[in-house]
């Protein structure tokens, strides 16, 4: 059986260091905000190329606090891709601003910059772009657009940590960028955990202070805040990983590379865009008969995964936000999208086992 994913064969490339990593802050007996947070908040703005770095518990925790941070007016309008994962939306509201959906690009899957400017009222506050899969969003037109209109631009990079536009890593190329480090990520800890990178000082602390219960000194609380900080152990974790993530990164696009190579054209495969570089979190093809393959795959001994099955206008949680409204696109990517296998774990062999079984579908 080729599986989707296993955590205890991705983790187990790192597990020696893990478990120092565990022992050491075990023995200094400092669990909040101690110095393995402030030791990754520097290795990671570092590798971003990013001024600051602020850990927080999960990446939901990351954009709501940075779109509180922005202190929009209430009701704001954030215009967000429609086919996001639900997070990037639910996050929107649970910060008290209205999302306002946009169709994306069906080659690429990411928001599509030639419908954004449709979609500005003059209640808009921001673009949430998110780099859906791992491959980046096409950014110049996008920003181009945000200047003129003196918008905000925050990056959902939950799946892309890595990934760069035209030699700028993700999480520099808005004004706050919102990472989740959940454990299937390609730097994923041990559990959840998130940080937001910025370069504006002012916004930094600003949600430094929101993590900690509006508190910047304690004890003193100066804003109504959240209790969302990256605690030591993930952090420890956090570094420990950070360390090899150019390693995961180029194992996956050889992966990639592999099924761009190999795959028959009957399944459309992610399209390559000069100056992007994928990190491929999630390959995703995509095929008018998904779920007759995803039997036939498994049937086979192969287990994929679908990113994702229901779009979220149509989610019974969001149905009062969107109602009746419609999006022919994104309703297309979600009934024909399909994840394969492309994890660390997995090996060149594996892949290619894949391609034979799919190739030989409906042939």
């Amino acid at each position: 059986m080729i599986e989707y994913e296993n955590l205890n064969r991705t983790n187990a490339f790192f597990a020696d260091d893990l478990k120092a990593a565990f022992a050491r802050t075990l023995e200094s007996g400092y669990f909040i905000l101690g110095k393995n947070v402030e030791t990754f908040e520097h290795e990671f703005a570092g590798y971003c190329g990013s001024k600051s770095c602020i850990g927080v518990a999960s990446g939901l925790d990351a954009l709501v606090i940075a779109l509180k941070a922005f202190g929009f007016a209430p009701n704001a309008e954030i215009i967000v891709p429609a086919n996001t994962y639900i997070a990037s939306i639910t996050s929107i509201i649970l910060s008290g601003f209205k999302p306002v959906l946009v169709e994306p690009d069906i080659r690429t899957y990411n928001i599509d910059p030639s419908l954004l400017e449709q979609a500005i009222t003059p209640r808009t506050a921001a673009i949430m772009v998110v780099h859906l899969y791992g491959k980046p969003c096409d950014m110049a037109p996008i920003r181009e657009i945000a200047k003129r209109h003196e918008l905000k631009i925050i990056e959902d990079d939950a799946q892309a940590h890595g990934a760069e536009y035209k030699g700028k890593k993700v999480g520099t190329l808005g004004d706050a960028g919102a990472f989740s480090y959940y454990p299937t990520k390609n730097l994923g800890a041990l559990g959840d955990a998130g940080s937001i990178t910025t370069d504006d000082d002012d916004f930094a602390a600003a949600c430094r202070q929101m993590r900690n219960y509006g508190s910047s000194a304690k004890y003193k609380n100066e804003t109504v805040g959240y209790n969302s900080r990256l605690d030591e152990v993930q952090a420890g974790f956090l570094s420990v990983k950070l360390k090899r993530l150019d390693e995961v990164n180029a194992h996956k696009r050889a992966l990639a590379r592999l099924y761009l190579d190999g795959l028959s054209d009957q399944f459309i495969k992610p399209v390559q865009i000069p100056g992007c570089e994928d990190v491929f979190h999630i390959f995703p093809i995509r095929h008018p008969r998904r779920d007759e393959l995803k039997a036939y795959l498994l049937e086979n001994g192969i287990k994929t995964d679908i990113h994702y099955p229901i779009p979220p206008h149509q989610q019974t949680a969001l149905l009062p936000y969107f109602g009746s409204q419609r999006f022919p696109l994104t309703e297309e990517i979600h009934q024909t999208i399909l994840s394969l296998p492309i994890s660390f774990f997995h090996t060149p062999d594996d892949i290619a086992e894949v391609i034979r079984v799919m190739n030989a579908f409906a042939l």
